[in-house]
């Protein structure tokens, strides 16, 4: 007689299910992003971003404790400065808010791993990521932007510098820059395949950093592409990329799963504002429960290959693990 398979005798129970579990999940696979304003005693809740804020230096540093005890030890710094101009000059000036946020971080904290974004829209008054003439991006003008940029950032203390702005070179650009400063040890991990999504407009509203004209299909990719993908993924490589970031993360798991597959780098994916802003809002609602969908997109973006993990879930996931 022929035997029936029966995969259900390893899902009897729970301490079955986890012996046999695939993915793990533990906090050192998180990053936390956060988003630092100017002012003092600032908390201000970013209405589509539920449990996110604008935050002060001094708010700051008490959430990064807060997720230190719970088992974080990774943040990204997105900056929202006070004042704008079209260069973005608060972005590498040395007074910076992003500078200033993580020299006050690692004066409090020794254990605390700093990863600065690198990007110049947060801090452009026209919502752009680099240098516009006439209404283009003007690639190699920014570059020089951004390299002097993530050396400021290094000289505040950054552990990691994170170029998020897809321009062509970028990487070498910024490995360049650093290296001749003697920041030859700090890491670049390359927003090395950023799509221009729709998943974007909370974090936009977080960062006061919407566009004033057009949108950024002109230099993020096309949600269609994949081999572009592997393409822009192959150049940060030989550019001197340290680790390879693809973002969104639950739209584009095939996209992980590939980069995984073809690189030897660590993987990181970016769990996007929208996709955070759409589990909370139907949770909210009811309609889902909140906290094992949470556990599962989170575990998708791992089992497709990610190592590395940036989530505004970040201390909900500790809590929950």
């Amino acid at each position: 007689m022929e035997l029936i398979q029966r995969p259900r005798r390893l899902r009897r129970n729970e301490q079955l299910r986890t012996l046999v579990r695939e993915t793990a999940l533990t906090p050192s696979n998180f990053v936390y992003p956060l988003f630092v304003c100017e002012g003092e005693g600032v908390k201000r809740e970013i209405a589509s971003m539920p449990g996110c804020y604008n935050m002060s230096i001094d708010n700051l540093v008490e959430e990064v404790g807060f997720a230190r005890n719970e088992g974080i030890s990774s943040v990204i710094l997105f900056g929202v400065p006070d004042e704008k101009d079209a260069a973005g000059s608060g972005a590498y000036a040395e007074d910076g808010i992003v500078q200033r946020a993580t020299r006050s971080l690692k004066r409090h904290f020794n254990d605390i791993l700093v990863i600065a974004d690198n990007c110049l829209c947060e801090y452009t008054d026209h919502g752009h990521c680099g240098v516009i003439d006439d209404g283009e991006v003007l690639n190699d003008p920014t570059l020089d932007l951004l390299a002097r940029t993530a050396v400021a950032q290094a000289q505040a203390g950054a552990d990691i510098i994170a170029p998020s702005n897809m321009m062509d070179g970028f990487v070498a650009a910024i490995r360049s820059a650093l290296d001749r400063q003697g920041y030859e040890g700090v890491p670049v991990m390359s927003y090395a395949v950023k799509y221009a999504s729709g998943f974007y407009g909370p974090f936009r509203e977080a960062a006061q950093s919407t566009p004033r004209f057009g949108d950024r299909s002109g230099y993020q990719m096309d949600p269609a592409n994949v081999r572009e993908a592997l393409r822009e993924a192959a150049l940060d490589v030989e550019q001197g990329a340290d680790i390879l970031m693809v973002k969104p993360a639950l739209p584009y798991l095939d996209i992980i799963r590939a980069v995984r597959e073809r690189f030897d780098l660590p993987v990181a994916a970016y769990q996007v504002s929208g996709e955070y802003a759409m589990i909370k809002a139907a949770g909210r609602m009811g309609w889902i429960d909140e906290t094992r969908v949470m556990i599962e997109s989170l575990t998708s973006i791992k089992r497709a290959g990610a190592e590395i993990i940036l989530t505004y879930f970040a201390r909900d996931m500790a809590r929950a693990l």
